[in-house]
This record gives structure tokens, C-alpha cells and sequence, in this order.
């Protein structure tokens, strides 16, 4: 799913997007080795691992002039950059861009059969449940790939039903209420609150509106968010203190590892401004929004944050049944306790995002590593999904007997 803000760079990254802005360049540098667990071992030289590989991304279907354009095109960017990766390592590598028709998927699986496909399916930009069911076509059709499997993309996209989830099993999260429509009761929370659609990701229907203060203003928002971006609407208890995301990924040997929390900084002020992560922080590069809100990797926070973060994070992934990687996204309530905002399966992978910026600074491989790793971890595990073995129908020795098959 793209989620962070990718930088202008050198005219071939993407203008907006989920980028990683530091506050300084040389700032915020790892732990020392003597404070972690377990030192990290960088790996330097891509590993060789020569496979069939295909890259599978969605093509973008907005007009060139839609709002949200900037997030769908992202997409484009990174592809190229993973192909490069990829062929460094030996694999042969091609790509396919999938847009409204879904046949046009699985004949090229079919025509060009892939050991393993990369994907980079984020949903379609006006349809991001597609997401789901492009992994669900790979799996149905047993091809390995990369990322995590079709339930966790489509429960965590449903920001109200992975709430529940998370909520259920113990974990930390804010407050919330789920409406469908123009009704909404009384607020149960105190003022204020902030209103966000259901069913997006990537910041999309979030700007400093989206906080309100009274009933009113509530009533107002709801209505907005209905008919720009269709119900449900979450309404969620405003979280005072400071924002943190953690990345978590698998790693052969080493099982799930989460890497230290990075930080987004609000430094914007102003009437009718909030300390939120908008969609203009995300995507929109001329706004204040985005020049507004650096990013600081690793968080400067003391090492029991650190645990405390990692430890809900990677039970957060858990929950949800990721596979691979993930980022969950936490506020500090006024006690100064992380509360769970959501889990982003399959965050961005884009060179300048801020799982590859947090890698750099403090993972225990390259960005680049790391993507190769991934399409070595879906070969070794193959594409069966299958939850039954089937029986196959043996002779039966004694006809007096009901044969398998008849029972």
C-alpha cells in the first residue's frame, strides 16, 4: 500500500509520495551497537539468486488532473527501481501493469509463468479493494509472491474491522466509533476528534478539517467524508501526544524483527492547523503541509519506548497475518501511552521511503538487499495455499467395505 512521502530528487523520483524527511542530514543516527540486543550484521554484496521474476503493479487509471494522482503514479517509480535491483542479482525480471480488466492478470500469469512475482498491486486508484483481490488471483492460481498473503491486505485496509481485531486481542488502540450513514449519535469521546474514511489508506480524505471540536462540526464532517469518499466512517478518539511508526519484517534465521521507530514532526503552526500526518504531508510537495512535517530515524525516544513500540508492533502483524513486512503507525495517548492508529500491509518500497531509509540507517541489510531477500523468501515457500490435501481414490481390497471416496 503506498503510504509515505517520496522526495524530489533528481528528476527520477516521483514528485510527492511517502518519503522519508529527515530533519537534518547526519541527525538522529542509529543506536550504538552497545545499546541494541544483538548487534547488526550488515550484509554489502547483492546476493545472486537467478529466477524468473515478475513484477506486478497497478496501472494508473485517474485523470492526470485528479487530486489524488500523485499517489496512484507513485507506483511507476518504484517498479523501475525494484526492476534494476533485481537484475543485479542475477534474476530475470519483467513487469506487467494491470488496470480495470482483471483477465488480462491471469492470462500473462498464465502465458509468461513467473517462479515468483513481486507485488506491487496497491488497488486501483479509485478502487483500492482490488488490492485484496489481486493477491487472491495469486494465490488461487499457486504463484508465489512477494508481500503479504489477501486476508491481511483486505482486513487491513477495513481500518474498523482490523481495529476490532487488534482491540480484541489485547493490543492498544484509540478509541473509535463506525457509521454508515448521516446519523450520528452524540460523540461518546471528548473533544475533539478527528474523521477519516474507512475504507483508504494513504492519508486519502485526511486534512486539518478532519479534526473537529463539537457535535456540529462533527455532523459536518461525517457528511463530507460520505459523499466524497462513501461510508464507513471512522470516527476516532483524538491522541495528543507524538506520532511513531515501526516497520516490522521477516528475516530467514531471525524470524519477525521490527526495526527502531522513526518519528514524523509536526512543525507546522497556525490557526486551524493540527499535528495530523495529511494528505498533503504525504504527497503534495509544493504545500506546507509537507515542508512542515520532517521525519526522524530512528526516533529520539529511550530504549524501553523503543521495546514497548517493537513489541505491540510485531504482535500487531501477528494478529493481522502479515507475511514479509509491515508498518504500524502509533500516537501517544495524553498518559504518554502508544495507542495503535493502523497496521499498513506492504508499505511503500520505494528507495526513499521510510521502511528503505530505516533499513539504511539501522537494518540489518541494504534496501536493495532486502528486496531481493523478499523474492528469495516467496520462492523458498512456494505458491500452495491449499487448506485440504486432496484424496486420491485407491482400490478398494475388500468390495464388502465402502471405498475412501464414498465416505
Amino acid at each position: 500500500m503506498a503510504d509515505t512521502q517520496s522526495m524530489p530528487g533528481d528528476g527520477t523520483a516521483p514528485i510527492g509520495g511517502d518519503a522519508c524527511k529527515t530533519s537534518t542530514p547526519d541527525s538522529n543516527l542509529c543506536p550504538s551497537p552497545e545499546n541494541r540486543a544483538e548487534p547488526l550484521v550488515r550484509e554489502t554484496a547483492l546476493s545472486q539468486y537467478p529466477v524468473r521474476v515478475l513484477i506486478l503493479f497497478n496501472q494508473p487509471v485517474l485523470p492526470l488532473d485528479h487530486p489524488l494522482k500523485e499517489s496512484e503514479h507513485e507506483v511507476e517509480f518504484i517498479v523501475e527501481h525494484t526492476r534494476k535491483t533485481l537484475q543485479s542479482a542475477g534474476m530475470t525480471v519483467e513487469s506487467l501493469g494491470v488496470g480495470r480488466d482483471p483477465l488480462i492478470l491471469v492470462r500473462e500469469l498464465q502465458d509468461r509463468k513467473p517462479e515468483v512475482v513481486f507485488n506491487l498491486f496497491e488497488g486501483l486508484g479509485d478502487a483500492g479493494g482490488t488490492e485484496s483481490t489481486a493477491a487472491g488471483i495469486l494465490e488461487w492460481l499457486e504463484i508465489p509472491f512477494t508481500g503479504c498473503p489477501s486476508p491481511a491486505l483486505s482486513v487491513a485496509r477495513d481500518k474498523i474491522s482490523s481495529k476490532r481485531l487488534l482491540a480484541g486481542a489485547g493490543l492498544p488502540v484509540a478509541g473509535f466509533l463506525c457509521l454508515h450513514d448521516q446519523r450520528v449519535p452524540a460523540c461518546p469521546f471528548d473533544w475533539p476528534v478527528i474523521v477519516k474514511p474507512a475504507g483508504q489508506d494513504a492519508s486519502v480524505g485526511i486534512d486539518h478539517n478532519s479534526v473537529v471540536s463539537g457535535q456540529e462540526s462533527l455532523v459536518r464532517r461525517v457528511d463530507h467524508v460520505l459523499r466524497e469518499h462513501g461510508g464507513p466512517v471512522l470516527v476516532e478518539e483524538y491522541l495528543p501526544g507524538r506520532e511513531f511508526s515501526v516497520v516490522v519484517i521477516e528475516r530467514a534465521g531471525d524470524g519477525l524483527v521490527n526495526l527502531p521507530a522513526f518519528e514524523i514532526r509536526f512543525e507546522r503552526e497556525g490557526p486551524g492547523v493540527w499535528p495530523i500526518f495529511t494528505y498533503d504531508a504525504k504527497w503534495e510537495v509544493d504545500s506546507e503541509d509537507f515542508h512542515n512535517t520532517p521525519l526522524d530515524i530512528p526516533a529520539d525516544i529511550d530504549e524501553d519506548m523503543h521495546r514497548k513500540l517493537g513489541r505491540i508492533a510485531r504482535e500487531a502483524f501477528e494478529v493481522l497475518g502479515c507475511r514479509d513486512y509491515a508498518r504500524v503507525d502509533f500516537r501517544l495517548d495524553g498518559l504518554g501511552e502508544p495507542r495503535i492508529l493502523e497496521l499498513n500491509p506492504n508499505p511503500d518500497l520505494s528507495p526513499e521511503a521510510c521502511l528503505a531509509s530505516t533499513l539504511e540507517e539501522c537494518g540489518p541489510v541494504s534496501h536493495e538487499q532486502f528486496l531481493v531477500d523478499l523474492v528469495k523468501r516467496a520462492h523458498q515457500r512456494g505458491g500452495t495455499s491449499r487448506t485440504v490435501h486432496s484424496v486420491i481414490p485407491r482400490a478398494n481390497p475388500n468390495p464388502s467395505l465402502p471405498s475412501t471416496d464414498q465416505i
